[in-house]
């Protein structure tokens, strides 16, 4: 009798990271029955989407609050398709508000779980340690420090290595076929903006790229676009003169002389494919001043964490303005004094993130489990 397993993903990056899993499961065992809470990526492997993540990313405290009759409902939906479903076990990726209370229902139901991409309580909420401990079964973690802080907590956590160094890799990245694609100009160099994929990150980090054009006649601005929000969006918050491009994002960041992120997993993807890079992140006013009081973290970026180091420039808020991100960029542009500090930067987080397979090793040990 084939196995089943329940995903549970609520953000792009868990699709991504769901996707490459579903892939890797199917290969080792392509009789097992996946559905999830996904997105386009994790169906384009064989999963069963049953709530797509378009409907379920919201972000910051005031959002949460916002939204909190929503997420209920689809709380109380997410346990209907678990019992319906009858999976022989479950795994959690990230989204940790919702997977950390879902995990206590599926651990009363009697089913295993298991969290990939495990939550950043070492960044706040440490108290959660105590509910994985008790409600998950086994932990695979993504980051290098990760594993000795969940196991100080007596929780059973294994490094696994970042999935994303499977994921670039694939990746033919020409910039001839590129630019013909979306219509841009090969022998002009790009400035890659990333603004995130909620509308509420894209409505505050957008107008600022519109100083940009003026500022750097000799480059393209192009935009990415996420496929599940419509164009209008983008068009309605800029100028003439940018470009926007849908999907393809690697190949945008690869092709492109310096980036701008907003905060998130886009900075780590950036910093292995090796493009300089800003993060700017502006959120709701409340939202920011909970977390600087409840966040223990010294940076937003990956790329600093794992570095445990300013390398490259964080733009928050009140400091995320036009002016200072066209003087940012200046600095990590071709001729930029700051350039070579960062690309020197991203082979050392390399050399921390170590060889690639996780998508493997997590597949080959879920399915271990399963049977026996």
């Amino acid at each position: 009798m084939s196995k089943r397993l329940f995903i549970i993903s609520g953000e792009p990056s868990g699709d991504l990271h769901g996707a490459n899993l579903v892939k890797e499961l199917k290969a080792q065992d392509p009789n097992i029955d996946i559905a999830c809470w996904g997105g386009d990526k994790m169906k384009s492997q064989g999963a069963t989407v049953l709530k797509h993540i378009d409907e379920l990313a919201f972000m910051g405290f005031v959002e949460v609050l916002a939204n909190i009759f929503t997420i209920i409902k689809n709380f109380r939906l997410c346990q209907i398709h678990i019992k319906s479903f009858n999976p022989d076990a479950v795994v959690l990726i990230d989204y940790p508000g919702f997977n950390l209370r879902m995990a206590e229902h599926i651990y009363k139901m009697g089913i295993p779980s298991h969290y990939y991409i495990s939550p950043q309580i070492w960044a706040w909420k440490e108290s959660r340690a105590k509910k994985i401990k008790a409600f998950v079964k086994r932990v695979f973690v993504i980051l290098p420090f990760e594993q000795e802080f969940y196991n100080k907590h007596g929780i059973n956590a294994e490094y696994v290595g970042h999935p994303l160094l499977d994921e670039i890799e694939q990746f033919d990245f020409d910039k001839s076929a590129f630019c013909v694609k979306h219509q841009l100009d090969a022998n002009k160099p790009i400035i890659a903006i990333l603004p995130g994929s909620r509308k509420q990150e894209i409505s505050k980090i957008l107008p600022l790229i519109n100083g940009l054009p003026s500022a750097f006649v000799d480059y393209q601005i192009v935009v990415s676009k996420v496929s599940w929000l419509r164009e209008e969006l983008y068009h309605s918050l800029l100028n003439q003169g940018v470009a926007i491009v849908e999907g393809d994002t690697y190949k945008l960041i690869k092709n492109a002389e310096a980036a701008v992120i907003t905060s998130g997993t886009a900075t780590l993807e950036t910093a292995i494919i090796g493009t300089p890079e800003v993060v700017v992140y502006k959120a709701n006013a409340l939202s920011v001043w909970l977390a600087r009081i409840l966040v223990k973290v010294k940076y937003i970026s990956l790329v600093n964490l794992i570095l445990d180091r300013m390398s490259i420039t964080e733009l928050i808020q009140s400091d995320a303005n036009t002016t200072a991100l066209i003087t940012e960029l200046r600095s990590i542009l071709l001729g930029g004094d700051k350039r070579e500090q960062i690309l020197n930067d991203y082979v050392e987080l390399n050399a921390k993130l170590g060889a690639g397979g996780a998508s493997k090793i997590v597949a080959s040990q879920l399915l271990k489990s399963l049977n026996q």
